[in-house]
């Protein structure tokens, strides 16, 4: 069975009000998104009724979920909500729910199944780099050129694999 997991992108598309297959999500994200509806209580009852789970990842999955982001380059744009969904998605073998580019990115490269919500599917993943438009070098980190001084742009090398291993 494929486990469904949701971003708060999810909720905010209403995905687990429209539909009868069970979700989960992280205490992370339904911190943040369980002011929606609240006067319909309608979070409330997908719990009641368990169509909506509550669980946190494991220490375990969430490092790699951490190493995976750092390894694209996508971790300062991840919340401690994203990497939530990332880790639980490893932890469960499931399909993350999600429009965010960062958790595209991430969850893609490592090879996790992902699905959009209202945009088109992400057909490029790979890794960030941070590069110079002044003197045209790269950079792994940082925010202005160390030779130059220029503010330093960001860009995807488009189908670089992760060097984190994912045990399926």
């Amino acid at each position: 069975m494929d486990f469904r997991i949701l971003d708060a992108s999810a909720f905010y598309a209403g995905v687990p009000f429209g539909s009868a297959n069970d979700c989960y999500t992280t205490s992370l994200v339904y911190e943040e998104i369980k002011h929606i509806k609240k006067d319909q209580n309608v979070l409330g009852t997908l719990l009641a009724t368990n169509r909506l789970k509550i669980m946190d990842p494991d220490k375990e999955s969430t490092d790699l979920a951490i190493a995976a982001a750092k390894d694209t380059g996508d971790f300062p744009q991840l919340s401690k909500q994203d990497i939530s969904i990332i880790a639980l998605c490893i932890n469960l073998k499931g399909e993350i729910i999600s429009d965010d580019f960062a958790i595209t990115n991430v969850a893609k490269t490592i090879g996790l199944k992902i699905s959009p919500i209202m945009t088109s599917t992400f057909q490029d993943v790979g890794k960030w780099i941070h590069y110079c438009p002044g003197c045209r070098t790269n950079h792994t980190i940082g925010k202005e050129c160390p030779i130059c001084g220029t503010p330093l742009k960001r860009k995807l090398l488009k189908g670089q694999p992760s060097t984190i291993p994912i045990n399926k």
